[in-house]
């Protein structure tokens, strides 16, 4: 492929030889070397290359030792090249180093190093047997959707969507995907965590009792943000800056905070049935901080009359909780492996890094011929932070079926290209409209 049509700026793509092998992290159990074709080697294919992407390029090579990656894509080459190089060198610093990645599972080539919009394409087509989705949450339908028509499994991060037309693509693709038996697993690592896992069992076999309340939080300080430069065009800022638009990460409360609400569907059996939340922006005033929002306030009730609080908020200076909370007629639990009241009980189990463990059960699903598909409950819950946002963005009480099923909320460019990108225009309650 000639990037050189679609690179923004000057940059230049420089690509590093493979360094030195590292130690695998132990492998839990034995993995059944029966792959396609009669071969054990799953030959991987990344799909953005920030630190998401790199961190799970690590946790899918740790999986398994077969794992082999071997195509990149990113939209900027600039990307790319802190990828390769620390794929093939490590990376970090101080107490935070990382090693290059073994040599037998780091074959990435420079014809297999892909720069723009369409790199997914050339990713996909480049001989890979599963792929990992990882850049901003705007583009994920597009890419699930390619990725199952193209017959390869997926691990995609979360949310999948940011808009209720993404969602619904998404619950088709993983219609398709069941029919094709193809993978696909989220990046919910606490449904893959054994202290959450042990939690839930017993929550579900009457440790609290009956589920009459729960809350869950992200509440954090300020993340980062790359500024802007000059050659950039709009369209690069915003990329450059995804986390501060919604049209390209669905505002926090679905980009980060669907964590957390994720955890409340698993509890509650699924969706709710409608949100009423409020939030606003008292610290992100400065309009580079493009329509998201620092704080929302969500009450999601359930089928059962059940209601659920949801905060979340990232404010410099402030201080933070991410977790859950589940209230029963009998006591109250904390899904990550606390229970108090009438069965009072502690996890003390042995704990696997859960963004390792998506992907050993990942790939041991494929290996078994069982594929895990977690597409349409990471919609349902993607679909739920949605809800949520539009609910205080409007300040509307809104229901879970409307957005599903007759919301017209389409968040996109006029074209994917180098220029100009959506304008900004920050959500104000009882005047933004309800679509």
């Amino acid at each position: 492929m000639s990037a050189s049509s679609l690179l923004p700026g000057n940059s230049r793509r420089q690509f590093i030889k493979t360094g030195a092998a590292a130690s695998l992290l132990p492998l839990l159990g034995s993995l059944q070397p029966v792959f396609a074709a009669g071969t054990d080697r799953i030959r991987v294919g990344l799909v953005g290359c920030g630190g998401r992407g790199i961190g799970a390029v690590r946790n899918c090579v740790a999986a398994d030792p077969s794992v082999q990656l071997v195509a990149v894509c990113d939209a900027f080459a600039d990307r790319v090249d802190a990828a390769m190089k620390e794929f093939a060198e490590g990376g970090g610093d101080g107490n935070n180093l990382r090693p290059p990645l073994p040599k037998d599972q780091f074959a990435v080539t420079p014809e297999r190093c892909f720069v723009g919009f369409d790199g997914y394409k050339q990713v996909l087509a480049s001989g890979i047997d599963l792929v990992l989705l990882v850049t901003p949450p705007h583009f994920r339908p597009l890419h699930l959707q390619a990725a199952i028509e193209a017959g390869v499994h997926v691990f995609t991060e979360k949310p999948v969507a940011v808009d209720p037309a993404g969602v619904r693509l998404v619950m088709k693709v993983a219609d398709l995907a069941a029919q094709k038996k193809l993978a696909i697993v989220a990046g919910t690592q606490r449904r893959h965590s054994a202290d959450y896992l042990e939690t839930m069992q017993r929550i579900k076999d009457g440790a609290i009792g009956e589920l009459v309340g729960g809350s869950c939080y992200w509440m954090q300080e300020a993340l980062w943000h790359r500024g802007r430069k000059p050659e950039w065009s709009e369209m690069e800022y915003q990329m450059r800056n995804w986390l501060y638009f919604t049209w390209l990460s669905g505002d926090h409360i679905v980009e980060q905070h669907m964590h957390n609400i994720d955890v409340m569907n698993w509890a509650f059996g699924g969706p709710p049935v409608k949100a009423f939340g409020m939030g606003g922006r008292q610290s992100r005033t400065d309009p580079k901080y493009g329509d998201a929002w620092d704080h929302f306030s969500v009450e999601f009730e359930y089928a059962n009359g059940v209601r659920v609080q949801s905060l979340c908020r990232q404010v410099a200076g402030s201080s933070t909780r991410v977790t859950e909370r589940l209230v029963g007629t009998k006591g109250t639990a904390r899904p990550s492996g606390v229970i108090q009241g009438a069965a009072p009980w502690k996890f003390e189990g042995k704990l696997v890094n859960p963004y390792d463990q998506e992907h050993i059960n990942l790939i041991r699903s494929i290996r078994a011929g069982t594929p895990l598909n977690e597409g349409r409950q990471v919609a349902e819950s993607t679909l739920t932070a949605i809800l949520g946002r539009m609910s205080a963005y409007t300040g509307r009480e809104v229901s879970y079926a409307w957005v599903l099923e007759a919301s017209k909320l389409e968040l996109k460019p006029s074209a994917y290209a180098w220029g100009d990108a959506p304008a900004v225009n920050i959500p104000v309650p009882g005047t933004t409209p309800l679509v």
